[in-house]
């Protein structure tokens, strides 16, 4: 069993021992100039058009835009990318029929405002946002340290030993929140203080009141965990100052697939039970022939810690930097193939069917900007993103997707009928609203079936409150009740589609004033992320010079022998991972 004790987490043994067995690789299929050629002409341009489909890309050497196409064969969807080099092909979506079924939700925006004067011809060359970006902030990442606790192999957003020191001041960081507020016509609601390793810096719980002063609702702190496993305190602080859940890496159910944190999440979620919060959101990396037969298991994990476990956000890799054809083959998973993955080892609990594409939201949102005034839209590209909640039926021990018992596709359509209905009026009084909301419930019932509803929950309460209120207080009561999975896949160079980078909804607010889609900062970070931060470093002279009593190893995290013998024996860590239900009949992982 890996253990990784003696040093310094880096994970490059245990990814050596995960891929030394490899279950199967993707097939790339091969495509002549000429038939890239032939369908490019034919191919549709509008935005959510028929396959074959034109956009643009960049290339993985010269970084010019590019022609691209996104096409279908054998049930798969495609992109090729003409480069001066040649042809290059990558999966685009593991499944054809979920490519056009999330298709048709998707929904378009416009913003009114933006950072920098370019006209987005070049995109992504000169983002910032551009008039040309057509989603507003739905989470803003503030990058606070590039300075980590652990070491891991792949990671080019950590500072190396001698390398600067990147860390905005407060006064820097309030900019960059305010900046993101003043989006026209929705300004940013929701932060993720990011890093490296965000609990390093010994001001955070000043930065996470900074943001609850600018009026951010939603603050996440995305961390390993290793600093809140051994400082309860901490966690008490990080609740208090006003986080609303902490977004914690968790690869897998073994030592070996979750490297990281696997010995430190027992003490990590009895810290935070102990605190009474944060919520915990689980956030598994996933690669194909490396941890992806552990994501039924990775959801059995979050439905049993289900009382401070709010959610499990898969990011299928990003093959982010120089990658060979055969690596991208044997690593690369999408969203409909881990979907699927999740079908299988649910034994269809969770089919693939019971899924939704982000930009579904937006067409909700419609009603509740109609209804409550309200607005926050997330109309990112129909292929970034996937969810559904499921429930746990504790009496019958059994899982419950919402779809299994709301008509959830046949409830947004009704919403934005009646979204129409209130729109054609100028105004509308309380008595009004209040007798729309009472015939919106009334209806709501014909789209709920209480036979296959979990029990013992209330579940047309908690939908009922959550769409009668809008608000964030009522959408957290929902979330508390209901296991959130989500699928976030993040691009590279390899599969990078121009269109859904002018859709992102996830933005990297940066020390010069710009704010700038996921996708480009660390896809480009000639042109983003490295080149900006450098801008804004401290050299490691003038580091050291400022924070005399600071040593570059006293930030890293050496696991030792005796911590994972002694988590081995304790009673947390059998609570944790060994005493715990199997909801799907199928879980051969164990800890």
């Amino acid at each position: 069993m890996a253990e990784s004790v003696g040093e310094v987490p880096s994970g490059e043994k245990e990814f050596t021992e995960s891929t030394r067995r490899i279950r199967d690789i993707i097939e790339f299929p091969e495509i002549s100039e000429e038939e890239f050629e032939r369908m490019l002409k034919s191919a549709s341009r509008a935005y959510g058009g028929p396959l074959p489909h034109r956009t643009y890309s960049i290339c993985p050497e010269t970084r010019r835009i590019v022609p691209a196409l996104v096409w279908e064969k054998d049930g798969k969807v495609w992109i090729t990318k003409r480069c001066p080099e040649g042809m290059i092909t990558d999966v685009y979506y593991e499944s054809v029929e979920m490519y056009y079924r999330f298709q048709k939700w998707k929904f378009d925006f416009k913003l009114t405002s933006f950072n920098v004067e370019n006209s987005g011809v070049n995109c992504p060359l000169d983002c910032g946002l551009c008039a040309r970006h057509r989603s507003h902030t739905n989470l803003l990442n503030i990058v606070l340290t590039n300075r980590c606790n652990l070491s891991c192999w792949y990671c080019f957003f950590y500072a190396k030993e001698g390398q600067p020191i990147y860390e905005p001041t407060l006064e820097q960081i309030r900019m960059m929140l305010r900046n993101a507020k003043k989006e026209s016509p929705v300004g940013a609601n929701a932060v993720q203080l990011t890093g490296g390793e965000p609990t390093l810096r010994e001001d955070l719980i000043e930065i996470i009141k900074i943001a609850k002063e600018e009026g951010y609702d939603h603050v996440q702190l995305n961390t390993d965990g290793i600093k809140l496993a051994f400082d309860p305190e901490l966690v008490k602080k990080i609740r208090e100052a006003g986080t609303n859940v902490l977004y914690m890496s968790y690869d897998g159910m073994t030592p070996q697939t979750n490297w990281k944190n696997h010995w430190e999440v027992p003490l990590i979620l009895e810290n935070v039970r102990k605190a009474g919060g944060p919520g915990i959101v689980l956030v598994p990396t996933t690669i194909r022939n490396v941890n992806d037969h552990e994501l039924g298991a990775i959801i059995n994990f979050g439905l049993n810690h289900l009382d401070i476990i709010r959610g499990v956000n898969f990011q299928p890799i990003s093959q982010v930097g120089r990658v060979p054809r055969r690596e991208r083959q044997r690593f690369r998973i999408t969203i409909p193939g881990a979907i699927k993955r999740i079908e299988e080892q649910t034994n269809g609990v969770i089919a693939m069917d019971d899924w939704y594409p982000i930009p579904i939201a937006g067409h909700i949102a419609r009603f509740f900007e109609a209804f409550t005034g309200s607005r926050y839209y997330m109309t990112s590209h129909y292929c970034c993103g996937a969810a559904t909640y499921v429930f746990l039926d504790r009496e019958n021990k059994r899982v419950v997707p919402i779809s299994r018992f709301l008509d959830v596709e046949g409830f947004v359509e009704y919403l934005e009928s009646k979204a129409e209905e209130i729109e054609q009026w100028k105004s509308m009084g309380r008595l009004q609203k209040l007798k729309l909301g009472t015939e919106i419930f009334m209806k709501f019932r014909s789209f709920y079936d209480p036979k296959y509803a979990p029990k013992g929950i209330g579940v047309l309460d908690l939908i009922k409150n959550a769409f009668m209120h809008g608000n964030y207080d009522a959408l957290g009561k929902f979330h508390k009740n209901a296991l959130f999975l989500g699928m976030m896949h993040f691009m590279d160079e390899y599969n990078y589609d121009v269109e859904r980078v002018e859709r992102c909804v996830i933005h990297y607010a940066m020390p010069d004033g710009r704010i700038v889609p996921f996708c480009t900062f660390n896809v480009i970070p000639e042109l983003y992320r490295d080149k900006v931060q450098a801008q804004f470093s401290y050299t490691w002279e003038e580091w050291k010079a400022i924070h005399p009593d600071w040593d570059y190893m006293k930030d890293k995290y050496i696991r030792t022998k005796e911590f994972v013998e002694k988590m081995k024996n304790s009673e947390v860590y059998r609570k944790t991972y060994i005493d715990i239900e199997d909801y799907f009949g199928t879980i051969k992982t164990k800890a």
